[in-house]
């Protein structure tokens, strides 16, 4: 009888202690975004309007804070003359400060842009970086909503004539949805 009960024990605490084990490994931090978003942009070159137009994205976090974003945006409405503009930018955002389902980000971005200059007095193809920042709003653990602000640099665009050229600096607003593909975070 005794050696029933030892056993017994045995068997159920072996049990219990399993259950006080720590994981030997945890999932990654992982996750995928994709949007859309509408952009307003003011194009720095002696615009009376600003050009509006839609854009998408994706967001890939690496890690909790650090990860990877890539845009692509297409202004071609509302442009003075016709004006239009194509932005198709990547690079690393960074987390900033999160607070229940508000997250603030920083952004810095590498690419092209594209631009038909008002009245058809040209087209050109410049390589731009971009500082920015971004906020999203957890909707559900699936989707989010995002506001966005971005300064874009073109250091060799062409400036206003007459005058020395100091590049193009054009700054928007956008506003979007984004919906999570992959991932737990």
């Amino acid at each position: 009888m005794l050696k029933k009960i030892l056993i017994l024990t045995a068997m159920l605490g072996s049990t219990a202690a399993f259950a006080q084990v720590a994981p030997s490994a945890v999932g990654g931090n992982a996750a995928l975004w994709v949007g859309g978003e509408i952009s307003s942009f003011n194009s720095d070159y002696a615009s009376t309007s600003r050009l509006v137009g839609p854009g998408a994205f994706f967001d890939l976090n690496v890690t909790r804070k650090l990860g990877v974003e890539g845009e692509a945006r297409w202004l071609h409405y509302k442009g003075t003359g016709g004006e239009t503009q194509g932005d198709y930018l990547g690079g690393v955002k960074y987390r900033v400060y999160r607070f229940h389902k508000f997250s603030l980000n920083a952004k810095f971005l590498l690419g092209g842009v594209w631009i038909h200059y008002p009245f058809d007095i040209g087209n050109g193809s410049y390589f731009a970086y971009a500082p920015g920042a971004f906020v999203d709003y957890r909707l559900t653990r699936h989707l989010a909503v995002r506001g966005d602000y971005e300064y874009q640099i073109l250091p060799s665009a062409p400036g206003l004539y007459p005058g020395e050229s100091n590049g193009l600096h054009p700054t928007g607003f956008s506003v979007g949805v984004a919906y999570r593909i992959l991932g737990s975070h």
